[in-house]
């Protein structure tokens, strides 16, 4: 396992080493999860391409600490800088995908491109993050998680593979009550839409055909909003493609790294 301090807070990080006279990608994820719901996509990319998956405060093996979406994009190019990353192709989902675009604002020198999945530029609304907040606070996760989980999956993957959402619903409520509802708050207060017009790198947007968490016309609207991005909707799946579908998720990603 792998650690670093970033801005004096313990982070835990994971690399897949590769060409460095390649660009590599970097893997953020979703609320709630850590950085294994991308195994599966690393199974399908090429293994020359250096790979950075980190888990965000509060989640995973990581340490909670002062939370917002710049708090946590600083905490990206910390990590980039201690494995020895350059310019990548940052890769989020959900809040990682609103951390990514928050990190090519603050880092434009730092990206090639960007795969958005998932997410938007501003996502739900102050009354569905306080009632969350609350929610968590005076019950914990595990109350809540079934609700979430149909959030996250398909109909079908739900019904079809219950040993992998029992897995996934276990991930959840092992997140610390205080790193979820840290990262909830940093979800709330963030509001990218009048800014992400000044990204200026190769985007691919990806929405799930099922999701209901950031359905498909948020990620449209995204797509709208940064120059020349590209808009992908994955039918039959979910607001975690990585999970869902890997293959088409690497297709995806790999069709961005060709154009960086």
């Amino acid at each position: 396992m792998q650690f670093c301090n970033a801005n004096g807070t313990t982070l835990h990080y994971s690399t897949r080493d590769g060409d460095t006279n390649r660009c590599p990608i970097v893997f953020l994820n979703s609320l709630g999860t850590d950085l294994r719901i991308w195994d599966d996509v690393l199974d399908y990319l090429p293994d020359d391409i250096p790979v950075l998956r980190l888990d965000k405060r509060g989640h995973g093996l990581s340490d909670i600490g002062p939370c917002s979406i710049p708090i946590l994009a600083d905490d990206v190019s910390s990590v980039m800088e201690v494995v020895g990353f350059g310019p990548s192709l940052i890769c989020g989902v959900s809040v990682g995908g609103l951390i990514a675009q928050q990190f090519a604002l603050s880092n434009p020198d730092l990206i090639r491109g960007l795969v958005l999945s998932n997410t938007g530029a501003k996502i739900g609304s102050d009354e569905v993050w306080n009632s969350r907040i609350e929610a968590a606070r005076a019950k914990g996760i595990g109350p809540i998680a079934d609700a979430v989980l149909e959030r996250w999956f398909s109909r079908s993957f739900l019904q079809n593979s219950r040993l992998q959402v029992a897995g996934y619903r276990n991930m959840l409520c092992r997140t610390t009550v205080e790193g979820y509802v840290d990262v909830c708050a940093a979800i709330r207060d963030t509001d990218l839409r009048s800014a992400v017009g000044a990204i200026n790198a190769p985007s691919i947007c990806i929405s799930g055909s099922e999701d209901l968490a950031t359905p498909p016309d948020l990620l449209k609207e995204l797509s709208e909003l940064i120059p020349g991005s590209d808009y992908r909707c994955i039918e039959g799946v979910g607001h975690i493609p990585s999970i869902e579908a890997p293959r088409t998720v690497a297709r995806i990603v790999m069709d961005a790294y060709g154009k960086i």
